[in-house]
């Protein structure tokens, strides 16, 4: 039976290049795409994720599958997802977003007849399969670091600059022996060793995702994740802006203005850093083609997953659905993404 899948964002930047790489893999699926505008092909559905109304043309074009890539603070399409059974991924949640997200699914756990996916951490939410690629015994680990090489010159999409617009000034828990621990972006610096030619750089504090998954779901005592822009200027730009409270004087349209540059694409590098009492284990990954690329090339794996009639019903983080070997395979078997694991 051919799968009905419908990816409402699909206009946006990320949105565009899932659907392209879902083509080029799958030709068998049909592919719907819903904004807030009417395309030009009978596939283009008029979606409106904060008007519910919007929502009938979901049933009425028997969609199987639901990709959310743009902001939905109300959660209405997954309400609308676990109230209909129908399968439901999202990508797009910052971790305050994510944590109720998830909180409003649990709460109605009993009504799930479906698959209902959050893939919201870093790059798809691919950083728990390369964690437990590394070291699948995660009560044995004591410290995961993410560290993050950031290109201003890549295409980068509305979502996470305007999140660090809003966010800059407010504090953010990582977690240290599993006590939770209040800190600001772009404060705590230190240098680390990027590979893939990147070399050593300073790097701060950021927030994602994978802080609280790594913590609260994987039971991981001790978390933090960090990152540097390609531009060392900026980098330690951002540093004294924090430090001196600039942000905080800043008006909303400014802070965006400054986190919305966007260029016309550069690699992008994430590096995760295990401890094991006195080992260390790393995966070091370049997406040669950029953060979109990557992001939507994990979504499409996990759209293929949940498209798998031997995944349950039931609620999940993107991680959880696959095997760490599948999905380092899949990777590492695409042209522009090269591993490194140590």
């Amino acid at each position: 039976m051919r799968k009905n899948i419908l990816v409402i964002g699909g206009t946006g930047l990320v949105g565009k290049v899932i659907l392209r790489i879902l083509k080029g893999r799958n030709p068998n699926y049909n592919l719907f795409v819903g904004s807030r505008q009417l395309g030009n092909t009978i596939n283009d559905l008029v979606i409106d994720v904060t008007n519910p109304k919007t929502f009938n043309c979901i049933i009425s074009n028997k969609i199987d599958l639901i990709v959310l890539c743009t902001k939905d603070s109300n959660n209405e399409v997954l309400k609308f997802a676990i109230q209909n059974k129908l399968d439901y991924i999202d990508i797009t949640k910052p971790t305050p977003d994510l944590t109720v997200a998830y909180d409003l699914a649990i709460a109605n756990e009993q009504s799930v007849n479906s698959r209902i996916v959050f893939g919201s951490g870093w790059m798809g939410g691919i950083v728990g399969n390369l964690v437990d690629l590394i070291e699948p015994d995660k009560s044995r680990i004591q410290e995961t670091n993410l560290y993050i090489y950031y290109s201003i010159k890549d295409l980068a999409g509305k979502s996470s600059a305007n999140f660090l617009a809003e966010n800059v000034c407010k504090p953010f828990i990582v977690y240290k022996n599993n006590k939770p621990q209040n800190v600001k972006h772009f404060l705590n610096s230190e240098k680390y060793n990027f590979s893939f030619g990147i070399g050593k750089r300073q790097v701060y504090n950021l927030d994602v995702p994978d802080l609280f998954i790594l913590n609260q779901i994987e039971k991981i005592p001790t978390v933090s994740v960090k990152m540097t822009y390609n531009s060392k200027f900026v980098t330690s730009l951002m540093g004294y802006f924090q430090s001196l409270r600039i942000f905080n004087i800043m008006s909303l349209r400014e802070r965006k203005l400054m986190f919305g540059s966007s260029g016309n694409g550069d690699q992008t590098v994430f590096e995760i850093v295990i401890k094991i009492n006195d080992k260390i284990k790393k995966v070091s990954l370049q997406s040669v083609k950029g953060q979109a690329e990557l992001t939507a090339f994990s979504t499409v794996l996990h759209i293929e997953k949940m498209l798998n009639e031997t995944l349950s019903g039931g609620i999940y983080f993107s991680h959880q659905i696959h095997s760490a070997q599948e999905i380092y395979e899949a990777l590492n078997n695409y042209s522009t993404i090269n591993l490194k694991i140590s």
